[in-house]
């Protein structure tokens, strides 16, 4: 699942992420959601969290 809608991204949810810098490349992180940074429902480019890790990225596939 893609993680454009807000509603479908929970704390605690595994999700692969996007940073920033790798934008260009596509390289994804992985990890679990601490908190949700995107206030706005859907957004095109993914939703925006913070992982437990630290990572900032925008949420491109939810695996759970």
């Amino acid at each position: 699942m893609t993680g454009t809608k807000r509603e479908y991204i929970k704390q605690g949810s595994r999700v692969k992420v996007v940073q920033k810098q790798d934008q260009r490349s596509g390289k994804l992180t992985e990890g679990i959601v601490a908190d949700i940074l995107t206030n706005s429902l859907i957004h095109p480019h993914g939703i925006k969290v913070r992982l437990e890790n630290g990572v900032v990225g925008r949420v491109k596939e939810i695996l759970n």
